[in-house]
């Protein structure tokens, strides 16, 4: 998906047992966030939000998961942010889980894409940076899902000075959930504890972590939820010994 001057796709979208990955596929510019790889990103987006979807990994073509704004597009004409936003606004609020899956380093407004997916799963290797203030901008939009997952003092000095830094710091600071030696097996073990849950409490459970709450919506959430067929469905199996019936629809 996604179109280049060659016609080749710069981001491809895959289904299968009820995971959509979305790769990245741009090697030649370290999968840059070109106007080309984003409008991919997008028409990936429109295929993993369809029903038969139950997660979604965010993956990359080597070497670079990406590195950041693709600066030879941006220094020509003005500049029109609101894709790059909306590909992380639907990262973030897909009811799907969204994974991502990083064998490579991240720099500036990669690290944004990574951040607006609920987990992050990283190699050790990997190294980080915001880059903006080096080149005359600020990390700004970006600074929306990565401040919601890390403290500010935490981020001063990457921020303040473009330093890189270890996949063990960028854990420590909560900017990302997971560092494994074999990502893909980890994304796996993370998948399959995502499809052992039923559809619409892993959505609502997606939501409750990243909205803003209180204790009379979460009793609200609560009683429809308990009330709900999927919980009548869990009960059953949990009194019956069996597995419920979506557990049963998706492949391990």
């Amino acid at each position: 998906m996604g179109d280049t001057t060659h016609d080749a796709p710069v981001v491809r979208c895959a289904v299968d047992g009820g995971v959509a990955t979305i790769t990245l596929d741009s090697p030649s510019n370290r999968n840059a966030l070109s106007r080309a790889l984003i409008a991919g990103l997008h028409q990936a987006l429109d295929r993993a939000e369809q029903p038969d979807v139950r997660v979604v990994v965010l993956t990359h073509t080597p070497p670079a998961f990406c590195a950041g704004a693709d600066l030879k597009e941006r220094s020509t004409g003005p500049a029109d942010s609101t894709p790059m936003v909306r590909a992380m606004q639907r990262l973030a609020e897909i009811d799907q889980p969204t994974i991502a899956a990083v064998e490579g380093p991240v720099r500036a407004g990669g690290i944004g894409l990574m951040a607006s997916c609920d987990l992050v799963v990283v190699q050790p290797t990997a190294t980080f940076a915001f880059t903006e203030v080096r080149i005359g901008v600020a990390p700004a939009i970006i600074s929306v899902p990565i401040l919601q997952r890390c403290g500010w003092s935490r981020l001063a000095a990457p921020f303040l000075t473009g330093e890189t830094f270890d996949a063990a710091t960028a854990l420590d600071m909560g900017l990302v959930t997971h560092v494994a030696d074999d990502v893909p097996a980890a994304v796996r073990a993370l998948v399959d504890g995502v499809l052992m849950g039923a559809p619409a409490a892993v959505a609502a459970t997606k939501r409750l972590l990243r909205d803003e709450r209180s204790w009379q919506a979460m009793q609200q959430l609560s009683e429809s939820l308990f009330s709900s067929d999927e919980a009548a469905e869990g009960m059953r199996a949990f009194a019956e010994r069996r597995p419920p019936a979506w557990q049963r629809h998706d492949p391990s």
